[in-house]
């Protein structure tokens, strides 16, 4: 049966001379770690991590790269660690949950400068700063040629490397790094009908080192981002790396809340990423940076690389440690996970107790307020053939997403109020769990007919959009947004968007 939605993104990247980019559609892991910023100890908020399994609280290329471990990721060759903070929905009345992810991540490996070099063993870096919750830029950005030539400003490029970009696939798709700050929830219920793409890009340009104090001082930014001057000193240049993670936002369309980070930012602005590097080998990486440059970006047209099924790549996870048993960091509950106070800005954000650290102990840990009978929706995908997305900077592959329920009535025992938010009066709307989620049915009958072919372009990109119909039964119960049409897509990259 054809897809619902094909999009096909015809035009190549003008600016990278090559690249490709890694699908790590499998999390190895949902918790409270941070090896690199937290090194030994329980992070300060939750992250989503892919890549190798030897991720733990002390991970490093040797833990990543052990005998025996694996990889949440397509080239088997590729244990690095990728991490970024999970995105959680709070209600009116104080409850959260987090919101889900599709597709995983996308990591992207593009060669902007010259001479682009392997990332050592043993290297690590992050990009992005936790604690920033004001974006003090124009929007949209002025043009390119405005720019300072000296990139010596970089906090300026450290803001501009974050991206919130806004997913409609019945309109012209918005450029990466177009904004810089999550846009209102008012925003987002009326536009992003699929959901919002968070996006990261990290420095390029290094002095040589695999690591420094910060984590963040031996790595700086080109003066336009991806490409540019290098400050001096950073003259060994890396990969231009990129990530790219989905956030079904379009499931909380018309719920009263608001959208923050993990950390308790309802900015987006201190959005971050850390990365280990865990392949094979420097020699290995440096092999594949010189002889993978493809300009349709297919990891699949690299011969040095191993690819694996995604069935194989999901059962990849690593042990999550037991003082984090109790965490619950994706159900209905209290605040945020764990203890996490919100923090608005405009001012930086402070530290604040960490749940389960010496310090503070793991009693201090709020419990779930959900009853058992909740279950978060579960958005299922399956993943487009190579060929149908061989074009350059192709997105998250996607071809087939659906969120979709058993007819059921929620029983009184599904209702529920936070033990630590006040009981909501008879005038007040109290939460109400959704019903559980199953999979979507197999579609059975003849085949849908097409409802509409349409093109769009931006830059230099054409993208061919053809839509079908099909009927999937949903189930809205408390509200309208819990009521989603099951749709299937694929994205491209414009060729002006990087």
């Amino acid at each position: 049966m054809r897809s619902q939605a094909t999009i096909t993104a015809l035009a190549l990247v003008s600016s990278a001379s090559a690249f490709w980019r890694m699908p790590c559609r499998s999390q190895t892991g949902v918790g409270r770690l941070d090896p690199i910023m937290d090194s030994g100890e329980v992070s300060d908020h939750v992250h989503t991590i892919h890549g190798g399994n030897g991720f733990g609280f002390e991970a490093d290329f040797d833990s990543l790269t052990a005998p025996g471990s694996c990889t949440s990721c397509e080239v088997t060759q590729d244990h690095s660690a990728y991490w970024t903070p999970t995105m959680h929905f709070m209600y009116s009345n104080g409850t959260s949950v987090m919101v889900q992810q599709i597709g995983g991540m996308l990591a992207y490996y593009l060669y902007y400068l010259d001479d682009v070099k392997a990332f050592p063993e043993g290297f690590q870096m992050v990009a992005g700063n936790k604690n920033t919750r004001n974006f003090t830029g124009p929007f949209p950005d002025t043009e390119l040629s405005s720019w300072p030539t000296d990139p010596s400003d970089q906090f300026f490029l450290q803001q501009r490397a974050l991206g919130f970009n806004c997913l409609n696939y019945k309109k012209d798709p918005e450029a990466s790094l177009y904004r810089h700050q999550f846009p209102t929830k008012d925003y987002m219920d009326d536009n992003c009908a699929d959901g919002l793409r968070l996006e990261l890009a990290f420095p390029s340009c290094s002095n040589g080192s695999t690591d420094s104090l910060d984590h963040k001082s031996h790595m700086k930014y080109p003066s336009l981002v991806k490409e540019g001057n290098c400050p001096e000193g950073y003259d060994v240049h890396h990969p231009f790396l990129f990530y790219e993670t989905i956030w079904a936002t379009n499931a909380f369309a018309g719920e009263d809340g608001e959208f923050m980070l993990s950390m308790g930012d309802p900015t987006g602005t201190g959005y971050h990423g850390d990365f280990i590097m865990g392949w094979e080998s420097e020699d290995f990486l440096q092999n594949a940076l010189d002889t993978c440059q493809n300009e349709s970006g297919d990891i699949q047209d690299c011969p040095l690389f191993d690819i694996q099924g995604d069935d194989v790549a999901a059962n990849c996870t690593f042990s999550m440690p037991s003082v984090l048993d109790q965490d619950d960091v994706k159900s209905p509950r209290s605040g945020l996970p764990v203890a996490i106070p919100v923090q608005n800005g405009p001012g930086p954000a402070t530290q604040y107790p960490v749940a389960g650290r010496e310090s503070v102990p793991t009693s201090s840990i709020p419990s779930t307020t959900a009853s058992a009978s909740f279950s978060l929706p579960t958005l299922s995908y399956t993943r487009a053939e190579p060929h149908e997305t061989s074009t350059a900077l192709g997105g998250i592959v996607v071809n087939k997403v659906s969120i979709a329920s058993t007819k059921t009535t929620l029983p009184p025992a599904a209702k529920f109020a936070p033990s630590s938010v006040p009981t909501p009066s008879s005038s007040e709307s109290q939460y109400v769990a959704p019903s559980s989620i199953t999979e979507a049915p197999s579609a059975t009958g003849p085949e849908p007919d097409i409802l509409a072919t349409s093109y769009m372009t931006n830059g230099n990109t054409v993208v061919e959009l053809v839509i079908q119909e099909v009927d999937v039964t949903v189930t809205a119960t408390p509200s309208a947004a819990a009521k989603h049409r099951r749709h299937a897509y694929k994205h491209g990259h414009a060729a002006g968007r990087f």
